[in-house]
């Protein structure tokens, strides 16, 4: 029997441990897509105890941080909300934290919680009930007084070379460019362009959110479409001048519907005016501006990322109660990969589709959109188009297996620009490590099952271009 999370875990295989302990382990991470916070970054936040920098809490505004990964957990073992989100004494939500995780066998939040512990704070045994209040101490001591537990010190001792964070049209990206500025900050930070609350017209404060887009662009109103557009491509040139290299749109599904000018602006007027809109005016819109931002995007030589498939806030009661981004997402059946198609090729066939990775939520698309990357690459780029990382229900250790295996058996994995936290945590980064000893594993597999040959300077390539440098050629660093 292996011993719990020793040198070798995961990795089955002499071949799968020669590759990852020579080749990936000791390679900088690049985390392009993720939601931290670079105010937290500049101001080197010290966290006071494991529930402030896994469990989070409420904001000043009302809204919460934290970890949603955990939070269900907990709700899955029945723990009271005010012990997950709420106003608890931080121990005691600890406490129920380590309970419901006890439990969770199989479930990848379980090993990432106890890699965390081992790298950060040398903490080498199995998080238990039993174990929890050794824990608790010594890591608090560590987050209060180690030097190199703070934000930067977990970001340095990470390895990480690249943040992309993700940000808001109309963010002043204060926050980015005093990053920018300290020396000392060896991490380069940029930030991402997630334009969403433009496209959802359907959404309350649609009319609001647009009166804050048309002041970052010093206008008092956005007459139409045309308007929206410009605004956002000029807030867009003033985020690749502060180094952005990607754009992120969350969609419940990609649209593409084509329309006259005149018929974009009816729908975003009836937006503005509060009314209601059909399925095929909020596509016209949508569409309208999904191809004027890729456009720009091809311009800037920024990648366009597209997530979508999530059902999001199905639990009405408890959104009502927490909010946004509190775990009560699940995964849809929102197939629309003919659309993306139709949407690529009208930018393939102006020379103007961008760096383009597409995220579904639903693992039965993977396949599809492996299948898809291949018919807009082209040579300004290996791997132009990418089949996303597995995402948020689907990084798990089958999920990744799932998803390097459809690129593989219909593309080319050595081309796949890896993984990504996509998190709010920052002692998240032990994921990396994860993802990078799951693709060892299953490269190792494949070579001491006879499918592909022991040649170490091919296998080295494809390993580190995986974990590394392919992401670093994609975004340009």
């Amino acid at each position: 029997m292996k011993a719990f999370k020793d040198k070798d875990f995961l990795l089955e295989t002499e071949t799968a441990k020669h590759l990852f302990h020579d080749y990936a382990e000791r390679l900088p991470l690049i985390d392009y897509h993720c939601h931290i916070s670079p105010r937290e970054i500049y101001e080197n936040r010290r966290f006071n105890n494991l529930t402030e920098v896994w469990l989070g809490g409420r904001n000043p505004d009302g809204s919460y941080f934290g970890d949603h990964y955990k939070w269900r957990l907990m709700r899955a073992n029945g723990v009271p909300e005010e012990y997950v989100t709420g106003d608890k004494p931080a121990y005691e939500r600890y406490e129920k934290f380590v309970e419901a995780l006890q439990l969770a066998i199989g479930n990848p939040v379980y090993q990432w919680c106890n890699a965390e512990l081992q790298f950060f704070f040398g903490f080498d045994k199995p998080l238990t009930p039993a174990t929890a209040k050794e824990a608790w101490d010594l890591c608090s001591d560590k987050l209060q007084n180690d030097p190199g537990l703070t934000v930067r010190g977990i970001v340095e001792k990470s390895n990480v070379a690249f943040i992309g964070t993700t940000d808001d049209p109309v963010d002043t990206l204060e926050w980015h460019g005093k990053i920018a500025a300290d020396p000392s900050i060896k991490a380069k930070v940029c930030p991402s362009y997630r334009p969403d609350q433009a496209l959802k017209l359907s959404l309350p404060g649609f009319a609001e959110y647009i009166g804050k887009l048309a002041a970052s662009v010093g206008k008092s109103s956005l007459e139409s479409v045309k308007d929206v557009c410009d605004a956002l491509v000029e807030r867009l040139a003033f985020f690749a001048k502060m180094g952005c290299r990607a754009s992120d749109h969350g969609l419940d599904y990609v649209p593409y519907r084509p329309c006259a000018p005149e018929e974009a602006d009816a729908a975003y007027r009836k937006a503005l005016r509060g009314e209601a809109l059909s399925a095929e005016e909020i596509e016209q819109y949508q569409t309208t501006l999904l191809l004027c931002l890729a456009r720009a995007y091809h311009r800037f030589g920024i990648a366009m990322q597209l997530h979508y498939s999530a059902l999001r806030n199905v639990n009405e009661r408890k959104f009502a109660l927490l909010g946004l981004d509190t775990g009560l997402d699940a995964v849809a059946q929102t197939s629309c990969v003919g659309s993306i198609a139709k949407l690529m090729s009208a930018l393939e066939t102006t020379g103007e589709c961008p760096k383009t990775i597409l995220y579904s939520l639903n693992p039965a698309e993977n396949e599809a959109l492996a299948a898809l990357t291949g018919v807009f690459q082209s040579d300004e780029l290996p791997g132009k188009i990418q089949l996303g990382a597995p995402w948020w229900f689907n990084d798990t250790k089958s999920g990744m297996e799932a998803q390097m295996t459809a690129l593989a058996n219909v593309g080319l994995l050595g081309n796949f620009i890896g993984m990504l936290t996509d998190s709010r945590s920052f002692l998240s980064y032990p994921r990396h490590g994860y993802f990078r000893r799951v693709m060892c594993n299953l490269v190792g597999r494949w070579v001491e099952n006879g499918e592909y040959p022991n040649d170490d300077g091919a296998l080295r390539r494809i390993v580190e271009g995986v974990s590394y440098r392919n992401a670093e050629r994609y975004f340009g660093l």
